[in-house]
């Protein structure tokens, strides 16, 4: 029976803590792993397991050890930030010390009675693969709730390492007090002290996950009221351009208005026998057409007047629209602003965060009810930062009309395609 336990233990130690402790801070982290993390990893623990083993250290304190040796790897190894990393550690620690607990509520209510028996070696081997399954589950159901980003959507994230010290503490003590040993017989009141321990520990699981929910609902909250926010300033910015389009407009009217008085004017010069006046008129008809004529016509003052701006105040890209809308697209004025404003501001730093030729190209195809519109630029050959708020509020606005969003970077250039649904 001793080596079965030595073995079930060595089994436990290199799978349940080795193995399943790296996969889970590996999957919380997003960060790929190494044969080597598992090596070293295992090699401490063992190390930590005979030094305690031959110094009769209580359980406590090579628990600590591990989870310093744990949260090392991550920080050290993986290059995890410090919060993260001694929350990964305790939240490790914490799950499989929970399992091996509820586990334990089980062996020592029900174990007792089979010392002896034929049946007591397949029993623990089935409390050993409970153990496993139970931890498993318990990862899962905490990297559900809790997946740790580098872009600012998991903010406040060390503030977890506090309830989690706590479950795990609370854990700790009672590993240590109520399984010690095993009663010699079971009776009824062990059942109901061992019962009520498996629901404290039960409970204490539960309000972990409700804790990690909590947050996760917190960290959601703050991005759409940061959202919120973005699409509030953009759509106050877009009112701007939308004034601005609908003067320039008011203008190119009232030039229009009065164009048959200049026609008249210009017949009475030429009449009379003055060319040369006449000439000079007409160059100042010109100037004035020009102020009021759009360097891009799209059908959509909102977006001619968005381009020109943008555009404009980047002289040194070199630009190509070949962009008709829709008259009648269904598409509201702001949220066409919320859209090109972003796009072309995305794609005017995306071109002058690299060297040489700057370019922009935007283009549009409609196929039934659908309207795509290509957004296409050259950026630098470094890997594409996080999403950031543009392209999130270019995604809401797609997702209003029931259309898709795709972002491509091939070498030097980059694409964005934004599907809208015209029907809506």
């Amino acid at each position: 029976m001793d080596y079965l336990v030595l073995f079930l233990d060595s089994l436990c130690l290199l799978v349940g803590h080795g193995v399943m402790h790296l996969i889970f801070i590996g999957r919380l982290t997003g960060k790929k792993l190494n044969g080597w993390y598992f090596a070293a990893y295992v090699l401490l623990l063992s190390a930590i397991q005979f030094i305690s083993s031959s110094l009769v250290l209580d359980g406590t304190l090579p628990v600590g050890a591990g989870v310093l040796a744990l949260y090392a790897l991550s920080r050290l190894g993986m290059g995890n930030q410090r919060s993260v990393s001694w929350l990964a550690a305790v939240l490790s620690y914490y799950v499989s010390q929970l399992s091996f607990g509820i586990v334990n509520s089980v062996e020592a209510a029900l174990f007792p009675r089979f010392i002896g028996s034929p049946l007591f070696y397949p029993l623990f081997l089935a409390a050993q693969l409970l153990f496993f399954a139970l931890c498993a589950g318990c990862y899962y159901a905490v990297l559900k709730l809790l997946s740790w980003t580098g872009d600012g959507r998991t903010p406040y994230i060390g503030l977890l390492l506090f309830p989690g010290l706590f479950f795990f503490a609370a854990e700790l003590y009672i590993l240590q007090t109520a399984y010690s040993f095993f009663a010699p017989t079971v009776s009824l009141e062990e059942v109901g002290k061992h019962s009520t321990l498996l629901l404290l520990q039960v409970m204490g699981l539960a309000a972990l996950l409700c804790t990690l929910y909590a947050y996760r609902r917190l960290c959601q909250g703050l991005q759409a009221r940061a959202a919120l926010q973005s699409l509030t300033q953009a759509a106050q910015a877009q009112k701007v351009y939308i004034a601005e389009a609908q003067a320039r407009y008011e203008r190119t009217r009232a030039f229009r208005h009065d164009i048959k008085n200049h026609l008249a004017v210009l017949d009475g010069l030429l009449r009379n026998g003055a060319p040369e006046e006449g000439r000079a008129y007409l160059k100042k008809l010109e100037a004035a057409s020009e102020a009021l004529s759009l360097p891009c016509r799209t059908g959509c003052p909102v977006v001619d007047i968005l381009l020109e701006e943008k555009l404009g105040l980047a002289k040194d890209i070199a630009a190509e629209v070949s962009l008709t809308l829709p008259r009648s697209c269904g598409i509201d004025d702001l949220d066409l602003c919320v859209l090109f404003a972003n796009a072309l501001d995305n794609a005017v730093a995306a071109c002058r965060s690299g060297g040489g030729a700057k370019a922009i190209r935007v283009s549009g195809s409609r196929q039934g009810d659908f309207y795509l519109l290509a957004f296409e630029n050259t950026c630098p050959e470094d890997p594409l930062p996080p999403a950031g708020t543009g392209l999130s509020n270019i995604r809401a606005v797609a997702e209003k009309y029931h259309g898709a969003v795709l972002a491509e970077k091939t070498g030097g250039r980059f694409s964005l395609s934004v599907l809208l649904n015209l029907s809506v």
